[in-house]
């Protein structure tokens, strides 16, 4: 058996600010992927997987019965699966801020779900917000509060625009050029980061009116500005608004930059070759860099890997 590809994600804009009802643009990345398996022979590598869905499955029963409207599972099917050896077969990293539980959240609604909404049918927005409620709820079980966007994402492949807490709507990106010298890519910290604490700080800080002056008149600010230019395919105003984020973010969020990046990060805003920015929480997994001259970049990042997720 072996289930569909649910693909893994990217927050372009609006890391933290959705929380403080900013937008946020969200594009599925096809790099990393993952699918439901059946390996009969429990080897080592699938057997904690199989372990993880087992309390998945005994968390997804209490949530059946806590909140019945909401959502319902074909759980006995589920579970003879699991009984079976089921797995998630997956090459999306865990803890780098590309939705790894998304996906594996929006493989077993598509699977287990007994009356779900389909990709297919008109997508009206209060089935998106329904989607995005059960997603939430769902992927509550691997790390806390979730909003339920990764698995959106990962369940409809399309890119999403979120205008608020409760407005969201899928949104055409501007197709990427084939001979475009700016580019948006990931770089790697080569650490694992853990989202919880992240968003702990982030909510203690919250608590200070300077902060939150900030954050909201700077960080949400260029956060909603950076979105609206990307879906207009501004290029110039778009580098001028990223900036101003990178600046904000380096000023205001330095425990969620690893340390290692703190030179590189404003070496960027010194020399414009490129900005970066917070890939999901931060504190680790990937950093997100965007570069009006994709060559230029790399060389100003030599012993880096970049990779690159969109052309423009």
């Amino acid at each position: 058996m072996h289930g569909p590809l649910f693909y893994s994600k990217i927050l372009l804009f609006g890391e933290y600010g959705i929380i403080k009802d900013s937008k946020g643009l969200s594009i599925p990345y096809n790099f990393y992927n993952g699918a439901l398996k059946i390996d009969e022979h429990h080897t080592v590598h699938t057997h904690k997987s199989n372990a993880t869905l087992k309390r998945f499955s005994e968390y997804l029963k209490s949530l059946e019965t806590s909140n019945p409207k909401l959502v319902s599972f074909d759980l006995d099917r589920f579970n003879e699966d699991i009984e079976k050896g089921l797995y998630f077969d997956s090459s999306i990293p865990q803890g780098y801020g590309v939705g790894s539980s998304g996906a594996l959240v929006a493989a077993v609604y598509d699977k287990y779900a007994t009356d779900k909404i389909t990709v297919l049918e008109n997508l009206t927005r209060e089935k998106l917000l329904k989607l995005k409620a059960i997603f939430g709820e769902m992927e509550s079980f691997f790390h806390g509060k979730s909003s339920g966007l990764d698995p959106l994402n990962s369940y409809l492949s399309l890119p999403i625009l979120i205008n608020s807490k409760d407005n969201i709507e899928p949104a055409g990106i501007p197709s990427q050029s084939a001979d475009g010298k700016g580019a948006v890519f990931l770089l790697d910290s080569g650490i694992t980061g853990e989202t919880a604490p992240m968003v702990q700080i982030f909510m203690e800080k919250m608590k200070q009116d300077g902060f939150r002056k900030i954050v909201k008149d700077q960080f949400v600010k260029h956060t909603d500005a950076c979105v609206e230019d990307f879906l207009k395919g501004d290029v110039k105003s778009l580098f001028g608004n990223i900036k101003h984020l990178s600046k904000v973010v380096y000023d205001n969020f330095k425990p969620m930059i690893p340390k290692q990046f703190h030179t590189l990060w404003q070496k960027g805003i010194e020399t414009n070759a490129y900005y970066l920015k917070l890939c999901g929480s931060g504190g680790g997994g990937y950093m997100l860099g965007f570069t009006e001259d994709l060559e230029k970049a790399k060389e100003a990042l030599q012993g880096h890997k970049l990779e690159v997720v969109y052309t423009f």
